[in-house]
């Protein structure tokens, strides 16, 4: 990627916090991928690279819904985006998130998470998956591992 020198623009490389009503407002619902996502976006901007311009991803997933949603979430948390073309989602039988920075990649496995039953009011119950999932510590809902 290349370098950008910004330091004279006040709207260059802004670190939002999006409420979980703002994730809906974006997504359309609010469901369990698109929260995952947005943390496991969270997390890597603070922990990996901090600039957006400086990083691609690849979000690896069936290609489909719901685990394409993951790229919407990572899109708001890593700073990532389509108009960027730095993500893409690469087909894949295995859900993960692969970031690379500065040489190093980062690559994010999501941990298995409860699905409601079908016979339920399910959107009712999804929701609540994603809520829950907003607010618990990334070791829940992650593993990660660095690579020179």
């Amino acid at each position: 990627m290349d370098a950008h020198s910004h330091s004279h623009c006040r709207f260059y490389n802004l670190v939002p916090e999006f409420s979980i009503e703002e994730l809906a407002a974006f997504h359309g619902h609010l469901g369990p991928y698109i929260v995952l996502g947005y943390r496991i976006g969270k997390y890597v901007r603070e922990n990996f690279c901090g600039d957006p311009f400086q990083m691609k991803a690849e979000i690896h997933c069936a290609g489909k819904p719901p685990e394409s949603c993951l790229a919407d979430g990572v899109q708001l948390g890593s700073g990532c985006t389509l108009g960027k073309r730095n993500i893409e989602i690469v087909p894949s039988g295995e859900v993960r998130c692969v970031f690379v920075a500065n040489g190093k990649k980062m690559v994010v496995t999501p941990r298995p998470f409860p699905l409601p039953r079908r016979d339920m009011d399910y959107e009712a119950a999804i929701e609540a998956v994603a809520e829950e999932m907003y607010s618990l510590p990334a070791e829940k809902l992650f593993s990660v591992s660095i690579q020179p």
